[in-house]
């Protein structure tokens, strides 16, 4: 029992519709408009103080339940009810704890309430775990914010045995006696760290090809028009997994695109290009990644070279075919990114042979917290990827992987397709928003709790209670 624990009082929800710049395409999927879960928390800890926490997430069923015979407004209802109901079964939690006690003591719960709400709304289609995770996780980072204010620290210091009243071996066993997450982060955030941008499946490469009818607004509308204008030197190749000389041509052309622009323009870009390559789960079998590998190996070795590691390549239930991947891992790391939800996962993926994790904080961050530790126990690289994530989820997902140990950098893509939503938040955090040589700088991340400064914020609330569809 720690006088920091927290009790849960009262929690506050705002859903904003959310429309695209321009169409996010990943998988088999295109994204046009999503509603983000906004919600404020308010809690009280041992000592009878209280204080209050912000979080949010992109409700995005196209990424979290993509197969389903159920149509997108009755999944995206689904998921947006899960958020209100889960909101509701915190609130009468009822005891003190600590946020990740919290999380883990109301897991069970949360998929009892998504198959509820999946029986009323989609019968017939379970929501899967991932979409239950993505619907509370803006609840479970507010819950983590309002921990850090309330006790007057920064969050990310509350993860150790002076404000946990147990160990990891509660929730994971033996091997985990006397282990903390405190462990694995950082004491202070990066001061600044490299930013994967997204190449989407319909994304323009080269400025000749973007038409007149297209958005003017200064934002550029082209991959060599951000390498130019942001210096981004990592780079997330979405492949469509069926179409073998399409995926092999746009990974060499986005990586001629890079260097074009380092010889002749920019001359203070690093060497060569960081490159991951995703097809979200479109690949029927590990084989057609092997084959896409090797074909670029032979084509042009230098490019092949620049890859840093392949993400999650085939379907995400792990035990449909209980696919080895060390022919993958052979030749590049390949990253579970979808299938991983749960402890259970994490072993079984280990055992087929995945080399490393993706994190994501629309995972909850909660769980994050506890798979940083396995992989780092498990001497394996993860990586922190996003969900386009704009506004307090961006800050949330950079704070992430500025106190962990990524493979490298973080993904960072709502700049892209969602920078109206980030405006306000930008305001206090301008280069963190706004990149600059292939970086994105946290100084501004600072103070109590996950440091996203949002009294600071000015008009934010007032934006979230005029815009919301509560």
């Amino acid at each position: 029992m720690m006088n920091s624990d927290i009790k849960i009082v009262n929690i506050k929800i705002f859903k904003i519709d959310t429309r695209c710049r321009t169409p996010l395409k990943f998988g088999a999927v295109v994204v046009e408009e999503v509603p983000i879960g906004y919600v404020r928390v308010t809690v009280e800890n041992r000592e009878g103080k209280r204080g209050t926490g912000w979080g949010a997430m992109f409700l995005m069923d196209l990424w979290a339940w993509p197969i389903s015979k159920a149509s997108h407004g009755a999944k995206n209802k689904a998921m947006c009810e899960l958020l209100d109901a889960y909101s509701r079964l915190i609130k009468d939690f009822g005891q003190f704890a600590h946020p990740i006690e919290i999380f883990m003591e109301t897991e069970n719960d949360l998929k009892r309430l998504s198959r509820e709400i999946s029986n009323r709304l989609t019968p017939g289609e379970e929501m899967p775990f991932l979409g239950a995770l993505v619907s509370a996780s803006p609840v479970d980072h507010a819950i983590h914010d309002a921990f850090g204010n309330v006790n007057g620290i920064d969050s990310y210091r509350g993860y150790g045995p002076q404000h946990m009243s147990f160990d990891l071996f509660r929730y994971l066993g033996k091997k985990y006696k006397n282990v903390y997450p405190s462990q694995f982060l950082r004491q202070d955030y990066l001061p600044e760290i490299p930013i994967f941008h997204l190449v989407g499946g319909l994304d323009l490469l080269r400025k000749e090809e973007v038409s007149k009818d297209l958005t003017e607004d200064g934002i550029p509308n082209s991959l060599d028009e951000w390498i130019k204008r942001d210096g981004v030197f990592c780079l997330k190749v979405k492949l469509r997994g069926k179409e073998m000389l399409w995926d092999i041509e746009r990974t060499l052309e986005v990586s001629r695109i890079y260097h074009d622009i380092r010889n002749h323009i920019r001359k203070d870009l690093p060497e060569k290009p960081f490159l991951t390559a995703d097809t979200n789960e479109q690949c029927e079998s590990p084989e057609y990644i092997v084959e896409y590998l090797r074909k670029l190996q032979e084509r042009e070795p230098r490019i092949f070279d620049e890859i840093l590691y392949i993400e999650q390549p085939t379907e995400r239930n792990l035990k449909a075919h209980l696919w080895d991947m060390r022919c993958i891992s052979r030749l590049k790391p390949v990253l579970i990114d979808e299938s991983l939800t749960s402890i259970e996962d994490f072993k079984l993926a280990m055992e087929l042979g995945w080399s490393g994790i993706a994190l994501k904080s629309c995972k909850c961050l909660s769980s994050d917290l506890l798979f940083v530790p396995m992989a780092e126990l498990s001497g394996i690289p993860y990586a922190v990827q996003d969900l386009t994530n704009p506004s307090l989820a961006l800050i949330e997902s950079v704070g992430l992987a500025s106190r962990t140990h990524t493979i490298k950098g973080v993904e960072t893509n709502s700049r892209q397709f969602f920078p109206k939503a980030n405006e306000i938040a930008a305001r206090v955090h301008p280069e963190l928003f706004h990149v600059k040589d292939g970086l994105a700088k946290t100084s501004s991340i600072k103070g109590t709790g996950l440091g996203m400064r949002v009294d600071e914020m000015e008009g934010f609330v007032d934006f979230l209670q005029e815009n919301s569809g509560e």
